[in-house]
């Protein structure tokens, strides 16, 4: 909820409780998962939406994004109403969870190593936000960026009357990718043209070269 996809908004306290006073009113139940909490580059973390209504909420995380994708640990936090046939279902559908890496996640937890991993972490990325940010600001000062504030990715809006589709293709004739906000609209409407950037797996030098050559056509020069 503090960094939403795609478009890296943060959840207002008063969404939050709305939605919290719907999921009461019809006995439903919110799926929380705050992938990217722990990456914020404005202050601490925002509180998760599960510490407000643990009644209603299901919370989920794993270690995928934060530590190695190869550890194929998650958790739920589940409502007291739901623990039971949860661990049922999990029973029936998974009894092979691997217990030694478990056990090695608890440690690099209860060590603080895993903490220490996290602020390391969080400076890269946070290095490869500010990164991003002086690349367009050279390159193609008139896209504007969002959802900067944590996580991996932003979403950059161009310029109005640029063709996100046209924008995408011209980018990979240049061997960089782009990615439409259209693409995740249930109408798959290109307008506004907006592109979804991630930079979590790019390092400082592949985001300004890659920017740097894709510029002209961010900017929607003739040629671009």
């Amino acid at each position: 909820m503090a960094h939403q996809w795609p478009t890296g908004v943060l959840l207002a306290p008063e969404r939050r409780h709305a939605l919290l006073g719907w999921a009461r009113r019809h006995d439903a139940y919110v799926i929380e998962d705050d992938y990217d909490a722990e990456f914020r580059y404005d202050g601490e973390p925002v509180g998760a939406l599960q510490g407000l209504a643990a009644d209603r909420v299901v919370s989920i995380g794993t270690v995928s994004k934060s530590l190695a994708p190869a550890l194929r640990i998650g958790w739920l936090l589940s409502p007291p109403a739901l623990t039971a046939q949860v661990t049922e279902l999990k029973r029936i559908a998974d009894r092979g969870t691997p217990t030694l890496d478990q056990l090695a996640l608890a440690r690099l937890i209860e060590s603080g190593r895993y903490d220490r991993h996290l602020r390391r972490m969080r400076t890269l990325y946070g290095s490869r936000c500010t990164a991003l940010r002086a690349a367009l600001a050279e390159h193609a000062p008139a896209v504007r960026l969002t959802g900067l504030a944590a996580g991996f990715h932003a979403v950059a809006h161009l310029p109005g009357g640029a063709d996100e589709q046209k924008v995408i293709d011209a980018a990979r004739a240049r061997r960089v990718g782009l990615y439409g906000m259209s693409a995740w609209r249930t109408s798959r409407a290109t307008d506004p043209p907006r592109l979804v950037l991630g930079f979590g797996d790019v390092t400082e030098r592949g985001i300004a070269e890659g920017i740097a050559a894709v510029g002209a056509v961010l900017r929607g020069s003739p040629d671009g």
